[in-house]
């Protein structure tokens, strides 16, 4: 990767063991502590930063801003040790944006992720002491005898995610969600907790929404953003000043690029179509190796384009519809023509279980297939009831939830929040540009955090964004035609029974098409039958795991962990996997 932070809770000498230091930007080691950061962008405004002292130092890799930073401090690392060493953790509290620190003083050290884990920091103890780095595979690479941890593989390739805190080996960790690591444990804060208050969240997030995209808007070099038709990548376009190309990944003529090309027409920007072809799909080993080993590559669409987006700092709008909008939120709904047709209030009591099944790309009917081609490809024992396996994952890590919140619907939310798994997306731009993450901005995690999931919605938005810009929708979304989410939900059924005027559109390309068209079975599996049998998203699952162990040499072992003697060569539900069939409540 271009960016990296790794380090090692010991001395330099120890660091040197495992990595070069001419690897790195710069390496600074204290008492317990040795970290070495590489960024083109360290010590840029709001980017990277380092402190040292007799006392000890600091080190934030990422996106990073002071809540309150007085002029007299050097940087944010600056800020930050010297409010860590007269406030303690209440520091961290205050620190805004994207990122990692590392901070040590008085002989202590720990490693802290921001609230929303938006990057992962991975880590093991397999070396002797604690290694840590946000680069899984160089992380992995420091384990003699790496194990394959079965549970993490059947999640990976049945629904594309590895859920809480593990990966697809027993030794690598991650650092747990709203977290930080020391030398011996890892502990979790609450900067991250639920607490619905009443206010003006229309007037709020307008607000905020202005002062985290005015906080990155002086970011260096061209500037380019990632622009749909939908409505949140427009709301960039119209606040950030001087954004020179948008880039869109679609069939020209289509109504996503037609309404792409019109909005950055209307605000002076110039506009970059790509035709999706191979690239939208095929997995080479730098896009790979942003999956860290734990989500798919799919969401990473525009990896194989990135050579043609020449800007030095890229805008997107990730994590709106998650922390604004409530799209992980279950709607109330009828049926009708056997089509089920979404309400425009919450569902007051969801499954939230089944809800995430059928919403982050799980395939019941292919359960089978794919463990069987798991255990083709790697030393796992066969699980007869794969499905129960995974059920019992997510609830497990749906509990740890309401540790944060008392409300089934905010609950949800977290659970998507913790286990985002278009996160390679942003971890893929942020290697390649400058990148500005404007919904990680503390102002507006905090907005998402007091206000009650009933009101985090298409229509607050809507009113939110129109007081930034009252012509910002001028050029109305394809989908969305409507304000009302649910007039667009009616709009869409007609126009899909009855295909007169316009057309129902996809936003994205056809996946298995292009999969067909580009012949990729042969590219990927020559020769290898069974995985013709597959679902498309599962054969490029299983692509994804053999590239990024083969490209991080890691020779593999079975789990020492046993699997559950109840899920194997199985076929009888025992009153065990009847009980894992029940929601969490």
């Amino acid at each position: 990767m271009q960016k990296e932070l790794f380090g090692i809770f010991g001395s330099r000498e120890e660091f040197a063991n495992l990595r070069s230091e001419d690897e790195f930007d710069e390496v600074h080691s204290g008492d317990g502590v040795t970290v070495g950061i590489r960024d083109p962008h360290l010590e840029h405004h709001g980017r990277s930063a380092t402190y040292t002292c007799d006392s000890g130092f600091c080190v934030i890799w990422g996106e990073v801003y002071a809540s309150a930073q007085d002029s007299h401090y050097e940087s944010t690392a600056h800020w930050l040790f010297e409010n860590s060493v007269s406030h303690g953790f209440e520091a961290f509290s205050k620190l805004n944006g994207s990122y990692l620190a590392v901070v040590e003083f008085g002989g202590k050290a720990i490693v802290l992720t921001d609230p929303i884990r938006s990057w992962e920091c991975f880590y093991t103890d397999a070396a002797g002491v604690r290694v840590f780095g946000t680069d899984a595979a160089s992380v992995a690479q420091t384990i003699s005898k790496p194990r394959l941890h079965q549970r993490s593989l059947n999640e990976f390739f049945q629904i594309g995610t590895v859920f809480g805190n593990r990966t697809c080996f027993e030794q690598l960790h991650r650092a747990p969600f709203d977290g930080y690591l020391t030398s011996e444990t890892c502990e979790t804060l609450s900067r991250f907790t639920y607490n619905p208050q009443s206010f003006d969240y229309v007037d709020e997030l307008a607000k905020r929404l202005e002062r985290a995209i005015a906080r990155r808007s002086k970011y260096p070099g061209e500037k380019g953003l990632l622009l749909s038709a939908g409505s949140d990548a427009r709301v960039l376009l119209s606040q950030v000043p001087d954004i020179d190309r948008c880039y869109t990944i679609g069939m020209s003529g289509c109504h996503e690029v037609v309404v792409a090309k019109q909005l950055a027409e209307q605000y002076d920007a110039d506009h970059v179509v790509f035709d999706p072809d191979e690239r939208y799909l095929l997995a080479d080993a730098n896009k790979v190796r942003h999956s860290q080993g734990i989500k798919e590559s799919l969401h990473i669409h525009h990896a194989g384009y990135v050579g043609e987006m020449n800007v030095e700092t890229m805008y997107h709008g990730l994590l709106f519809d998650t922390l604004f909008k409530g799209h992980f939120l279950k709607k109330k709904s009828f049926e009708l023509f056997d089509v089920n047709v979404p309400l425009p209030w919450l569902e007051s009591d969801p499954e939230p279980i089944e809800f995430v099944l059928d919403t982050l790309g799980y395939y019941p009917n292919s359960r089978h297939q794919v463990m069987k081609q798991m255990i083709e490809l790697f030393p796992c024992e066969y699980v007869d009831a794969p499905e129960i396996w995974l059920k019992e994952s997510l609830q497990k890590e749906f509990k740890t939830c309401w540790k944060r919140t008392n409300s089934i619907h905010n609950a949800m939310d977290l659970f998507i929040i913790k286990n985002q798994p278009t996160l390679p997306f942003r971890t893929h731009l942020a290697d390649s540009y400058c990148e500005a993450f404007v919904a990680a901005d503390i102002e507006l995690l905090a907005w998402h955090l007091q206000t009650p999931p009933s009101v985090r919605n298409q229509k607050t938005v809507l009113k939110a964004i129109k007081r930034l810009d009252e012509d910002l929708l001028r050029y109305r979304p394809p989908d969305k035609p409507y304000d009302s989410s649910f007039v667009n939900n009616i709009d869409q059924f007609l126009h899909r029974r009855i295909p007169l005027g316009r057309p129902v559109e996809p936003a994205w390309p056809n996946r298995d098409e292009m999969y067909e068209r580009f012949d990729l079975d042969e590219r990927l599996f020559s020769g290898q039958e069974p995985f013709e049998k597959l679902p498309t998203r599962h054969k490029l699952r299983f692509n994804d795991f053999k590239e990024w162990v083969g490209q991080a040499q890691i020779q593999t072992e079975l789990d020492s962990v046993p699997v559950d003697p109840v899920y194997v060569h199985d076929s009888t539900e025992s009153g065990k996997q009847s009980k894992v069939r029940a929601e969490v409540r």
